[in-house]
């Protein structure tokens, strides 16, 4: 369960056969999450929102890491 105003560690894998939460890293304390999407021009960004808005019914946005591979998102 998700409380408000929560923040997910993210390892982010593009161009994935699917979107998918994959498992989570103890040594990095992060979930690993494939992306569908292509890195450029943000769709992997806009894919990882859409797909934590999704799953738990929150709006999310990404607070660190917009151009990285670890990325923070927060669900509000």
């Amino acid at each position: 369960m998700v409380s408000s105003n929560s923040q997910i560690k993210i390892i982010v894998r593009t161009n994935a056969s699917k979107t998918q939460l994959l498992s989570y890293d103890e040594t990095k304390s992060a979930f690993r999450l494939d992306v569908a999407a292509p890195p450029d021009k943000n769709r992997a960004n806009r894919e990882i929102i859409k797909f934590f808005s999704k799953k738990f019914k929150k709006k999310a946005k990404i607070i660190s890491g917009l151009k990285s591979k670890i990325k923070i998102v927060e669900l509000i």
